[in-house]
């Protein structure tokens, strides 16, 4: 919740930088000066901005992918060892069902 609350508040705050921005040209020289271009501030600055995104989005994503399919195996597992568990209870409670009084007598006996 707090890194959405975080992320919520770069977004307006880099927003309102490109809009407080607008006016502003800068000129962008190319190979030694060979060529130029001008452009607003907030264009290139806005372009970074989402190479970045889209860098760390490449660079998460198969850790991310990686932990969906252990979380995964680990519920499957998870899920077959309670089912495994329920068996044998069940097993158990047949097995001192037959038992039947006297045995259970004895041993509270002793």
């Amino acid at each position: 919740m707090i890194r959405l609350i975080l992320v919520g508040i770069l977004l307006l705050l880099s927003l309102s930088f490109f809009l407080d921005n607008q006016e502003q040209e800068i000129t962008f020289r190319y190979l030694f000066g060979l060529r130029s271009t001008t452009t607003q501030v907030y264009k290139p600055i806005l372009s970074a901005f989402v190479v970045g995104i889209l860098v760390a989005t490449i660079l998460l994503f198969p850790a991310w992918v990686q932990g969906r399919i252990e979380l995964r195996r680990k519920t499957k597992a998870l899920q077959e060892a309670e089912a495994d568990l329920e068996r044998l209870r069940r097993r158990m409670d047949k097995t001192l069902g037959q038992a039947g009084p006297r045995e259970t007598e004895k041993s509270s006996d002793e």
